[in-house]
């Protein structure tokens, strides 16, 4: 894709590990030229996380290859005279600055709000902590877990007897990266506007209780507390996950028609007017006893056979996949979503020969004009733009801006 609809957009990435380098990476496929600016000689702690010790020797470790190309690393220390002269002329002319270090850390290192202003009245300054700026837990150490934990979701992950389960996945860090990166896209947005620059102060936590939607919903409006219920879904029946001749299968019937559909289709169609399964509310007050019904009639096929038959009768179903087989299905292939960019310089060559001679990493999930957004460059290594700091700040001086064309205040 040639035009992107950040093209023009200069991102200072201050952040580490995933939050915010989640969010940056967004930004980045989105067409914004995103440089990372690390400390001398350690780099976003990413670069040492992931199950390859040898990528990690080598400050690459895969946590930080997930998240981090088409970006551009420069070393600074902010503590030094020097480095400190040129980060802020990199903010005199950036539009966006990310960072996610606990609350008040960058002031204190000299940068607070007020002046990163006066540097640049026209600045989007992102701030990505587990707490947010303010409030009394604003200065807690947060990581996922604890965010996990503190929001609620890990009380309804899990069944009764196994609750509190973590999700398997860092969600808490990938939400509070999204809502950054809307923030951003939305700031943006405004500053053409009316030129003026903003201060986001995101909160992982309050991201997160936002993104749970009907778990918090359903207390806040009309007072009722979510308990855990593994892999059925509280909102309806037959909803969660089934038995078949070769593996679990989900099954979302969660209207009428959908349900009755179902019933046919697995020879069961006495369920669709049996008093205790007739409507929605009486299926979930006996879900137990209708899904052992629909099991004894799903183990007749395999779950990748009912897929296909319910799905292409509009019930929805699908099998449940291994990581390794969900990258692997061919919707994503057609897309595009897994996008293929080399190895940075100095990757150790027995873990290139292993991926196969090329590094794998995600897209976005949203096609342009058809077309997936994908990263043009591999991720740096530590320190790699270090030589061409100069150039790059010869061209944000000179550069002409069209994409920020309506922004007076430059």
């Amino acid at each position: 894709m040639h035009d992107r609809p950040l093209d023009g957009v200069r991102v200072l990435d201050l952040t580490n590990v995933l939050a915010g380098p989640y969010c940056t990476y967004h930004l980045m496929l989105l067409g914004a030229e995103v440089i990372k600016v690390e400390i001398p000689g350690r780099g976003d702690l990413a670069r040492r996380l992931g199950p390859d010790p040898e990528l990690n020797r080598f400050l690459l470790g895969t946590s930080f290859l997930a998240q981090n190309a088409g970006k551009k690393s420069v070393e600074l220390d902010l503590k030094a005279d020097g480095d400190r002269s040129t980060f802020e002329e990199l903010v005199t002319h950036a539009d966006v600055l990310v960072e996610n270090f606990r609350a008040g850390v960058l002031a204190r290192m000299g940068f607070p709000w007020e002046r990163l202003c006066l540097l640049n009245p026209a600045l989007i300054y992102c701030a990505i902590s587990g707490f947010g700026q303010t409030g009394p837990m604003s200065q807690a150490p947060a990581y996922d877990q604890i965010i996990q934990g503190l929001s609620g979701m890990m009380s309804v992950t899990g069944t009764p007897d196994t609750v509190p389960l973590r999700v398997g996945f860092p969600v808490a860090d990938t939400v509070g990266g999204l809502s950054a990166a809307l923030a951003i896209t939305a700031a943006l947005a405004g500053r053409r506007r009316d030129g003026k620059g903003r201060f986001l102060d995101v909160s992982m936590l309050e991201a997160s209780l936002s993104a749970m939607g009907w778990a918090v919903s359903n207390y806040l409006v009309s007072g009722v507390e979510p308990q855990p219920m593994g892999d059925q879904n509280a909102t309806a029946a037959p909803s969660g996950t089934f038995d078949t001749a070769d593996g679990p299968l989900n099954i979302a019937a969660n209207r009428q028609e959908q349900y009755e559909t179902l019933c046919r289709l697995v020879d069961r169609p006495d369920l669709i007017t049996h008093p205790r399964f007739a409507d929605r509310e009486t299926r979930k007050q006996h879900r137990e006893e209708l899904n052992a019904e629909l099991n004894d009639a799903l183990r007749r096929r395999t779950a990748a056979e009912w897929e296909r038959i319910l799905s292409a009768a509009g019930v929805p179903a699908a099998r449940i996949l291994t990581v390794a087989q969900a990258v692997s299905v061919d919707q994503l292939a057609g897309r595009g979503f897994v996008a293929e960019v080399p190895f940075p310089a100095g990757t150790p060559q027995a873990a290139v020969d292993n991926a196969g001679g090329t590094l794998r990493v995600s897209g976005s999930g949203v096609l342009f004009d058809g077309e997936p957004l994908t990263p043009p460059e591999p991720p740096p290594a530590l320190g790699e733009h270090n030589a061409e700091l100069p150039e790059l700040l010869r061209r944000w001086r000179s550069e002409p801006r069209p994409a920020l064309a309506d922004d007076t205040s430059r």
